[in-house]
């Protein structure tokens, strides 16, 4: 076993982070003195996934081994040198169960019924697609060292950082691993899913993100991420939201019935609340693939998937400019990623100064891009179009309040949110409106709080610890003002930002979805084990160690 496994063990509690395989969809967690088992779905909560209420593993006196320590390759059950058994995986779908002689292990199935078996030589508990289950003999030997290989490989490419940084490096370098599964439609294609407790499929954003980190020790699955994430355009460029085991999730007609509701309810004079409307997440596909290509170039690869990336911003102009004037809207808050932000309390479509700042900053790299790989080609209309959104963008500052706002449905938005500071990414600010955008990172009522930005500023009547999208820190929110920060000219801040935020990370016990900028402690509902916070703290502690 590699030290970074074992420093990763230190963070495998079996509550926040369960036990499972790259590619597998079992998840194995905490329960009592024993464990139990689900399967990972998409849109299936957990307790619809029930394989096993409860596994424990019993002596010859009927005696109940508690779980004594966690690796990434195996659960330990009971205490040296009285009788210990464990857990381990056999392939994907299949747990593996050996241990000392005269053990037993209880099964409580979902159904009430209760299954003993001896070890043996060891048991395997095949888990079908149906989550029914079975078991048989196996070798529990041969299973220990196929899965801690399995580990070891992926641990051997753990990037080395800063002493202070390594742990929670390695802890979420197991959860890009954790997180790997397979999508049936898509053969052995390895997709990245943000968690695998609620979150299983390849959310367009999260993969920007999650290769963004992974591109630190594997490569060529960074460039992975990005292929299945462009893998499926619309015909007029758009790409879906997201890509999932049962297709893509590409305009509102894909929602439940209750979500196009809700999305009728909140048209107005400018988007027909009657049509479908796109799905896609906020173009940071240039940027992307841009990081990934400096990890290990790729250039055939690059012009394929770059040709995907300008139809794509293309998209964006001619398919979500909804109001006609030039400055693309958020057709539905799906596609901003930022869903619960109060710029979305106001009717349908919105404009808002993240995207025109994502917008103007893609048509720049997607023009650095081009002059790298596509020699002689035509630049001017991206320079061009860049040049243009960002005079739309500039008429969104509010010089009275000093903050750009967002505005939906034509009516403007007063909410003090971290949208209105992404336009420091453009790099190419006016330097009052730049020098403004920086005070506003320092300004303990608004975004300076101890935890770092939250995603509403403290003095907005919006704002809740809490609450998703209005106040939480997340870290790509964090990790894209650095980076505006450091385009924009203030260097030094960025790096504050970066240090701050691995802090929190540390901090907070993990790579969470998000966290409470007060306590700096996982929010309550966010989710755990999280694959663009993992990646993300990977990418800091990579740059804050050179």
């Amino acid at each position: 076993m590699t030290d970074a496994a074992a420093l990763a063990g230190r963070h495998l509690d079996l509550v926040s982070a369960p036990f499972t395989l790259p590619r597998s969809r079992v998840l194995v967690f905490r329960e009592g003195d024993g464990v139990r088992v689900h399967t990972s779905e998409y849109e299936r909560r957990l307790t619809e996934c029930r394989v096993l209420d409860r596994l424990t593993v019993s002596d010859a006196d009927g005696q109940v081994l508690p779980v004594t320590d966690v690796l990434p390759g195996r659960i330990t059950f009971g205490e040296a040198p009285d009788p210990t058994a464990t857990l381990t995986f056999a392939d994907p779908s299949t747990l593996s169960l050996g241990g000392t002689a005269d053990l037993t292990v209880r099964l409580e199935l979902p159904d009430g019924s209760v299954w003993r078996h001896p070890l043996g030589d060891g048991i395997r508990i095949r888990i079908a697609a149906d989550r029914s289950v079975t078991v048989e003999p196996g070798d529990h030997d041969a299973a220990l060292a196929a899965t801690d290989r399995i580990w070891s490989d992926w641990f051997a490419k753990c990037p080395t950082v800063r002493d202070d940084l390594q742990e929670m490096t390695a802890f979420c370098w197991w959860v890009l691993g954790a997180n790997i599964v397979e999508l049936p439609s898509l053969g052995d294609a390895r997709a990245i899913v943000p968690s695998k407790i609620g979150y299983v499929g390849l959310w367009q954003w999260d993969a920007y993100f999650i290769a963004v980190g992974l591109r630190h020790g594997d490569p060529e699955l960074a460039r992975e991420q990005l292929e299945i994430a462009f893998r499926f355009p619309q015909p007029d460029g758009q790409l879906p939201d997201v890509v999932h085991e049962e297709g893509v999730l590409a305009t509102s007609d894909d929602l439940p019935e209750s979500d196009r509701a809700n999305l009728r309810r909140a048209g107005s004079q400018i988007a027909d609340p009657s049509a479908p409307v796109p799905l896609t997440k906020p173009p940071l596909a240039a940027w992307a693939l841009r990081k990934v290509l400096e990890a290990e170039d790729a250039p055939d690869w690059a012009r394929e998937q770059l040709g995907r990336v300008i139809r794509s911003q293309d998209w964006w102009f001619a398919g979500s400019d909804l109001d006609h004037d030039g400055m693309p809207e958020y057709g539905h808050p799906y596609s901003s990623g930022l869903d619960d932000s109060p710029i979305f309390d106001g009717p349908l479509p919105t404009a808002a100064p993240d995207l025109g700042a994502y917008l103007v900053r893609q048509d720049l790299e997607i023009a650095g891009l081009l002059a790298r790989y596509e020699p002689g080609a035509d630049l001017t209309r991206f320079a061009a179009r860049a040049a243009a959104t960002q005079e739309l963008l500039l008429e969104m500052w509010d010089a009275e309040r000093g903050r750009f706002l967002a505005a939906g449905g034509g009516e403007v938005q007063l909410s003090d949110t971290i949208v209105g500071l992404m336009p420091l990414l453009t790099g190419t600010l006016p330097e009052p409106i730049a020098e403004g955008l920086r005070a506003a990172v320092d300004d303990p009522e608004r975004f300076a709080l101890a935890w770092g930005l939250p995603t509403v500023a403290a003095s907005d009547p919006e704002f809740s610890a809490e609450r998703m999208w209005r106040g939480p820190v997340w870290v790509n929110t964090n990790v894209l003002v650095a980076e505006g920060l450091e385009a924009s000219g203030y260097a030094d801040r960025a790096r504050e930002l970066r240090e701050q935020t691995v802090a929190l990370v540390i901090h907070g016990g993990g790579p969470h979805e998000y966290f409470n900028p007060r306590t700096g402690q996982k929010a309550r509902t966010a989710t755990t084990a999280f694959g663009w916070s993992a990646a993300l703290f990977i990418d800091l502690a990579v740059t804050l160690s050179g």
